[in-house]
């Protein structure tokens, strides 16, 4: 038995499933020495959506905010979530591409990437694996959890062990929506651990409702790292809450060592930000109820609001109870991907199409046509042929790894960017989101121009007073 370690993701995964991304670096600023006293394993505080975020949303430079973090954090280790081949975008890009974005990633202050593919197509994650490995940093290979006929613990098992001998450094239980139980995460827990030796990783969200005691049955199966999140930012489609876990382990042989003094610090800082966000509407108490149904639908949180958008669009908003269970139809027909970024969302818009139109697959999306044709990579079970050829009619389906068909785009991006491009990051922020980069690099260059031009207007008046 050995003391547990905790991964803290206020920064990042907390904010993005209750304030849909949108804390600031400026509001994370004050607090992060606090946190970097705690002595946590690691700090979760950059990937994920944050990038999207503060390009979108923000108007702010997201590699000027891993910088800013990692000069105000020196003790702890800063983790990010990396989408495999999709990086942090929404397609699959090309090899050079990918192994830039990590060596970048590694350069400005990463020192863990965790790195997912949402079909667990290891092929998907070779290109990242073998990048983080070439430029020193930590590898967590992450199994996306969900639960299916072809979804066991031998499923998971040996998909860590593969994982490990393509170079993972550790490996994390990925359950994005809250699906797995407490008896069963022992049962995985040890499962992997009997088969894989290395350290073991759980992230969870509170979705259902059943997320503190999942941890607390993975740490009696032997899991070294827990994710949680501080309370106020914590529960509801989160993490569960650091305090009380730090709590129950302690005096225990799993104790974690963290002193909940120091805590306290954090989570008052916290309590007043949550304050704000409530009262600005920025966290909706809708995110923050337990849902039990989740174990039905399988849909996770953000997924879920996606789903209740697009049918308030459509004007049948009373269908979402139809929609919630045929999501798993269209996911059975679609090999079981589990769901999370792309393949939710996906799902998600082609159940809803399904029920709004009136018949099943009368109107198809381009991305459920790729997910069928194998532009994402390999689906966990296989897709029955007659389904292929209803969507794809003629089309052959791919099975080689999408990347494969990727010409190499640097050269062509730092072409296209070069006019708004003042450090090399920028090339990489307008390979994943185009449009949403240059109304950024515009607003900064307007930026810098008021402050250039600021200071010279006090520069004559000083030399004027002199």
């Amino acid at each position: 038995m050995a003391k547990i370690k905790i991964t803290e993701t206020v920064l990042r995964d907390s904010h993005q499933s209750l304030a849909a991304t949108r804390m600031t670096t400026e509001q994370m600023v004050p607090i992060l020495k606090a946190l970097d006293n705690v002595g946590y394993h690691a700090l979760e505080a950059w990937g994920g959506a944050t990038f999207d975020s503060c390009l979108r949303f923000l108007n702010e430079d997201p590699w000027e905010r891993l910088r800013t973090i990692r000069k105000n954090v020196k003790n702890t280790k800063l983790q990010m979530l990396f989408r495999g081949q999709n990086i942090l975008g929404y397609r699959h890009y090309s090899d050079d591409v990918v192994q830039y974005f990590v060596q970048k990633s590694i350069a400005n202050g990463i020192d863990i990437i965790r790195v997912f593919d949402a079909l667990n197509d290891v092929r998907n994650l070779k290109t990242a694996i073998k990048a983080t490995k070439k430029e020193k940093g930590h590898l967590q290979a992450a199994l996306s959890y969900t639960t299916s006929p072809v979804h066991n613990n031998e499923f998971f098992a040996d998909l860590a062990c593969q994982l490990a001998d393509m170079g993972a450094d550790s490996i994390c239980i990925k359950d994005m929506a809250g699906l797995l139980k407490p008896y069963d995460a022992y049962e995985l827990v040890k499962t992997i651990k009997e088969k894989c030796n290395l350290p073991l990783e759980l992230h969870t969200h509170y979705t259902t409702g059943l997320a503190s005691m999942t941890i607390l049955k993975a740490v009696e199966a032997g899991v070294d790292i827990i994710d949680t999140a501080i309370a106020p930012f914590a529960m509801g489609t989160s993490q569960p809450p650091t305090e009380p876990i730090v709590a129950t382990l302690a005096g225990t042989p799993y104790d974690t060592g963290l002193d909940l003094d120091k805590l306290d610090v954090v989570s008052k800082y916290f309590t007043n930000l949550r304050n704000e966000y409530l009262a600005s509407g920025l966290i909706d108490p809708a995110v923050l109820k337990v849902d039990v149904n989740a174990l039905r639908y399988q849909v996770p949180g953000g997924m879920l609001s996606n789903l209740v958008s697009q049918l308030k669009q459509a004007n049948q908003s009373d269908k979402l109870l139809e929609v919630l269970e045929e999501v798993p139809r269209v996911r059975a027909d679609a090999g079981y991907p589990p769901l999370v970024t792309p393949t939710s969302q996906i799902v998600g818009t082609q159940a809803v199409l399904n029920v709004t139109l009136g018949e099943r697959y009368k109107m198809v999306t381009k991305e459920f046509k790729g997910v069928v044709k194998g532009e994402y990579g390999k689906t966990p079970a296989p897709i029955a042929p007659e389904f292929i050829e209803k969507i794809l009619g003629d089309e052959k389906p791919i099975t080689t790894r999408p990347a494969d068909a990727l010409a190499p785009e640097m050269a062509n991006l730092k072409k296209a960017c070069a006019e708004y491009a003042i450090q090399d990051e920028d090339v990489l922020s307008y390979a994943l989101f185009e449009q949403v980069a240059v109304k950024y690099f515009k607003h900064r260059k307007e930026e810098l121009a008021e402050k250039e031009a600021d200071a010279k207007a006090l520069f004559v008046t000083k030399v004027e007073e002199e």
